[in-house]
């Protein structure tokens, strides 16, 4: 019976640990609130032409990319739309090849 009571005990102690590690936490995180806001705040202002030279830069390399993107965008329709066509296209020149005309002579005589 007295294991329990240790085991109890121990349990509280643990929990009273983790509650004060809790509110410790949290007070610290609402006191440097202020500090966090203001570091933000500067380097956000310090570092905002350099987000602005990284727009600009993307949006030029977008840009030089943006023809070749097209060019990948149209082949990959053209292929999605042809791949299911294959066995319609097989068939028809099967058909072609079987109701055309014989192969006409080169020398007439």
């Amino acid at each position: 019976m007295i294991e329990l009571g240790v085991l109890l005990l121990v349990c509280a102690a643990v929990f009273t640990l983790i509650a004060v590690a809790a509110v410790v936490k949290v007070l610290l995180w609402v006191v440097l609130l202020p500090f966090r806001l203001l570091f933000w705040a500067v380097a956000g202002l310090l570092f905002l032409p350099f987000l602005l030279l990284k727009a600009l830069i993307g949006g030029l390399l977008m840009l030089l990319a943006l023809p070749f993107l097209i060019l990948g965008a149209l082949a990959a329709a053209l292929v999605a739309i042809l791949i299911p066509l294959l066995p319609l296209l097989l068939l028809f020149g099967l058909i072609w090849f079987l109701v055309r005309d014989g192969p006409e002579a080169l020398v007439r005589g």
